[in-house]
């Protein structure tokens, strides 16, 4: 269990941060760009969740932003020696289980939507904005994540989770969209 008593610690000052094997690594690391992109992420998950207000996408959205702090966690925890990314009762790692959940809400949202004809804009109502924009994030984190594994082992669920976020967000946008007039179609070279 978390337990903060006091905010500020003054233990960053120097740059760095404390990670959940008890060393530290600079703030600017591809490490905490990864772990900061996917709090991005998740508060722009938020803002879709305060859009959405009470409807069941909110409450599917409200899980997957728990699941984003398991990330988060994943990712404070370096990959020691032999590490098959496996949890334990001290590590917090994405399990397959929570991308097959993922897999499944993609496919549950998808099935009701009309297949693409064209690419849409990232727009319609404000909370498919609102999705669409946590779409672009969770893609920008999925970066970020591949960047740092690139330099050091990342688990691959965790690699995988972040994958199939934006897909699942994509469809979503699609769906809260559909339920309000529909997608807005790019119309290639219509303003040339």
């Amino acid at each position: 269990m978390v337990k903060l008593n006091k905010i500020y610690t003054r233990t960053g000052d120097d740059g760095t941060t404390g990670l959940v094997d008890g060393s530290r690594c600079a703030k600017h690391a591809a490490r905490m760009e990864a772990i900061g992109t996917v709090d991005e992420a998740n508060s722009a998950i938020g803002l879709a969740v305060a859009a959405l207000g009470g409807s069941s996408h909110a409450g599917v959205l409200t899980r997957i932003q728990n699941d984003l702090f398991d990330l988060g966690a994943d990712l404070a925890t370096p990959a020691a020696e032999g590490d098959d990314f496996a949890p334990s009762d001290m590590v917090l790692r994405i399990v397959p289980g929570q991308v097959a959940w993922l897999e499944q809400a993609i496919d549950t949202v998808n099935e009701a939507l009309a297949p693409l004809t064209s690419f849409i804009l990232p727009g319609g109502s404000e909370a498919a904005a609102r999705i669409h924009l946590a779409r672009a994030v969770a893609r920008r984190a999925e970066r970020c994540m591949t960047a740092l594994a690139a330099q050091e082992p990342v688990n691959p669920a965790a690699l995988a989770y972040v994958n199939r976020l934006s897909d699942y967000l994509f469809v979503l946008s699609r769906a809260v969209n559909a339920a309000a007039g529909g997608d807005v179609l790019w119309v290639p070279g219509k303003n040339r």
